[in-house]
């Protein structure tokens, strides 16, 4: 079955005092902070809407079990990875930018890759964080910063792209 998503781009042209969507649509951050600066409800026909619950596919269970390049973290290091990817038109002070969220939340970062083409620029950070709990706000903050200074920021678990780019 195929997700149906809704983007930022469909709530400016709905627009409206509601949007009624499927229970399985995906409404990007962004289609939600539109429509909260827009005043729209996004709604389905049950009521209002929430995050659908993520497709791990039929064999999630049986690949956190046996997979051998993915091994449990221990407690101390319990989630404390985390891959920050930017892509967008290359300016100065972006990186500047990145980095001074990162260094906010406490975290440190091991490692960065950057490759230009053209104009626009392709960012990796490393980065590990001071405790499992610094992830969400760590996330929120580099969010909060796509779109507006022209590029796009991922965050997500140093598991989460491991395990997307197994062998």
């Amino acid at each position: 079955m195929s997700r149906r998503y809704l983007t930022a781009d469909d709530v400016r042209r709905m627009g409206g005092p509601e949007i009624v969507v499927d229970n399985s649509t995906v409404v990007t951050p962004q289609a939600q902070e539109v429509a909260v600066s827009m005043g729209v409800t996004i709604k389905t026909a049950q009521g209002t809407w929430s995050e659908p619950e993520p497709d791990r596919g039929p064999d999630a269970e049986r690949a956190a079990r046996s997979l051998p390049n993915m091994p449990e973290p221990s407690d101390e290091h319990m989630g404390t990875g985390v891959i920050v990817t930017c892509v967008g038109r290359n300016r100065p002070g972006v990186l500047g930018e990145l980095t001074q969220v990162v260094g906010e939340v406490g975290a440190n970062i091991n490692d960065v890759s950057q490759k230009m083409v053209g104009d626009y620029f392709h960012l990796v950070l490393v980065v590990e964080m001071p405790s499992p709990q610094h992830f969400a706000d760590l996330k929120a903050r580099l969010d909060a910063l796509s779109g507006q200074g022209g590029y796009v920021v991922r965050v997500m678990h140093e598991r989460v792209f491991r395990f997307m780019h197994r062998i």
